[in-house]
């Protein structure tokens, strides 16, 4: 009877795992602090100032990590101003309430430290063509671009832009991010409003067109000007640190499709976005569309970025905003059914506008996120165009058990990789370690060649730990420690090494034998239809070894 009940547990767990959330997913949330709107709400014009505003962004990553998620999009240049010390701008008055004022501490390093704690990354959200209205122009005074270079911005609509067609500009950007990526330990540049302003059919640059339109029509001369300081970016970025991803967030709708108009509303037309040549020409990592969108004004245009995507990263944006209970315009059942679409079609993650509505739970959406879509934690995919070689694996690893817990080593990595390793920790009450089931994961990213974990259930847990390269690479599993012998062994598409010689004898879960083998374990494994079998291998000293086998449509 205990056996059979053991069997049962095994088939629960069986199908939990056929059901499990993906392992690779991007899940991104924008935090913007253009006015505090995310943050920050306090002001940093005191040593108590700043440890209010560094513990309210905690807060707002603490939880993040609690929904598991592993993306933070934080908004680093706003509108001609920034929030970090910089060459080129000055700092926003977010920070402390008024132009220019420093804040006493870098607000961009800390985000990055922050993040890279709780295992997720940060991409440095840079606002680009924007150069302020006339108030913030204004108030920048002679520290304004405007100011400082008035040759390349423009007036329109009571507000500046940078010129788009002056060669100026994509140096003048790309400076920005190299700035950055320089500096700072950021994991992606993301680009917001890299395009025309609305009405761009009516942006007064004719004189700039006139001298560098060299006889193209005016509506392809500003999409080729835009696409250049994408370019640009892409390419100073890359020289220095190639495992920077290198991203935007383009209209939600690229153009019109077969079926469905655009109503007026579209990258490619409206404001000069090619974002799809983006992709295909490898200047981008992936775009984060923002699709604040329903119905079929969603759903046939996320389809239609999956199918231009040329094997780079689509993660559709998520309108949130819309479940604020005055907007009165969406339940959350429209979130929940774009997730559903959005997994369906493999995409690749979603991303949320923005995180207050998070950090609020409007509507109840974080609580769904928590325990239904994100239930189990997600890795960042690899980047296997800019790289696919794994790192080598972790060795001599070793267990030691606390009075709370237990701790984990291993030696690093001896790997020459540009960037770093870092360590993922998988756990599981099956051996081996099915390091391909988000369910195992325990930690993401760990910088150190050790883990403590606290818990009183750890002894009856297997423990493997994996390298990390900087593009999201991941070897072979160290396994930390293994079964007894005598205790009863599951394994999922997998089957141990066992000694050359020894006999395999296959049989289905009620004890019928199927078939004996000497072959290899990965033989066996292709022989197998999915299923649950009970496998005894017998080693040459007639010792045997009783193991259960799952396999399911997920093997290697």
């Amino acid at each position: 009877m205990q056996r059979i009940i053991t069997i049962i547990s095994l088939l629960i767990i069986f199908i939990s795992n056929i059901s499990a959330s993906p392992k690779y997913e991007i899940r991104a949330a924008w935090i913007t602090t253009i006015g505090g709107l995310d943050w920050p709400k306090t002001k940093a014009t005191s040593g108590y100032g700043i440890k209010l505003q560094k513990e309210e962004l905690c807060r707002h990553l603490d939880m993040l990590k609690r929904a598991n998620f592993n993306t933070v999009l934080f908004q680093t240049r706003l509108r001609g101003d920034v929030i970090y010390p910089s060459i080129y701008e000055t700092f926003t008055e977010s920070l402390t309430g008024r132009t220019g004022g420093n804040p006493g501490y870098d607000p961009l390093k800390f985000a990055i430290e922050e993040c890279h704690k709780r295992g997720m990354e940060l991409h440095a959200w840079m606002v680009c063509i924007p150069a302020g209205n006339d108030r913030q122009v204004k108030l920048l005074g002679n520290k304004s671009v405007v100011k400082k270079k008035p040759s390349m911005c423009i007036h329109f609509k009571r507000a500046w832009y940078l010129d788009p067609g002056n060669p100026e500009t994509s140096g003048y950007l790309s400076a920005m991010a190299k700035e950055i990526v320089m500096n700072y330990d950021v994991d992606g540049i993301h680009l917001d409003y890299i395009r025309y302003p609305e009405n761009g059919e009516n942006f007064p640059d004719t004189k700039t067109f006139k001298k560098y339109g060299k006889g193209k029509s005016i509506a392809q001369w500003r999409r080729d000007n835009i696409t250049e300081i994408v370019r640009k970016i892409h390419n100073e970025v890359k020289k220095i640190k190639p495992w920077v991803k290198i991203s935007s967030s383009p209209v939600g709708k690229y153009n019109d499709t077969r079926r469905y108009s655009s109503k007026g509303w579209n990258a490619y037309n409206a404001v000069y976005q090619d974002a799809k040549l983006w992709l295909e020409s490898g200047i981008h990592d992936a775009v984060f569309p923002m699709m604040y969108f329903r119905d079929n004004q969603f759903y046939p245009f996320a389809l239609n970025w999956q199918e231009n995507k040329h094997g780079r990263w689509v993660v559709p944006g998520l309108g949130v905003y819309f479940l604020e209970h005055k907007a009165k315009e969406w339940d959350i059942d429209e979130i929940m059914r774009q997730i559903h679409f959005i997994r369906h079609n493999r995409l690749d993650g979603q991303a949320f506008f923005r995180n207050e509505f998070l950090m609020k739970n409007t509507c109840g959406l974080t609580d769904s996120l928590t325990h239904k879509f994100y239930s189990s934690p997600a890795a960042v995919p690899p980047m296997t165009w800019q790289d696919s070689i794994p790192p080598s694996p972790p060795c001599n690893g070793n267990i030691s058990y606390t009075t709370d817990g237990i701790v984990l080593k291993w030696e690093k990595t001896d790997s020459c990789k540009r960037g770093g390793i870092s360590y993922r920790i998988y756990a599981s009450t099956i051996y081996p370690v099915d390091t391909d089931n988000a369910n195992n994961i325990i930690c993401l990213k760990n910088s150190c060649s050790d883990f403590k974990y606290t818990s009183s259930d750890c002894e009856n847990l297997f423990w493997a730990v994996t390298s990390i390269d900087r593009y999201g690479n991941e070897s072979c599993p160290l396994e930390l420690n293994t079964p007894d012998s005598n205790e009863l062994l599951v394994c999922v598409n997998k089957l141990p090494e066992f000694i050359e010689g020894s006999s395999i004898i296959i049989n289905d879960i009620t004890g019928i034998e199927l078939f004996r083998t000497q072959n290899k374990p990965e033989e066996i494994i292709k022989k197998l239809k999915e299923g649950i079998y009970k496998i005894q291998i017998m080693f040459p000293d007639k010792r045997i070894r009783d193991i259960t086998l799952f396999i399911t449509d997920k093997r290697k």
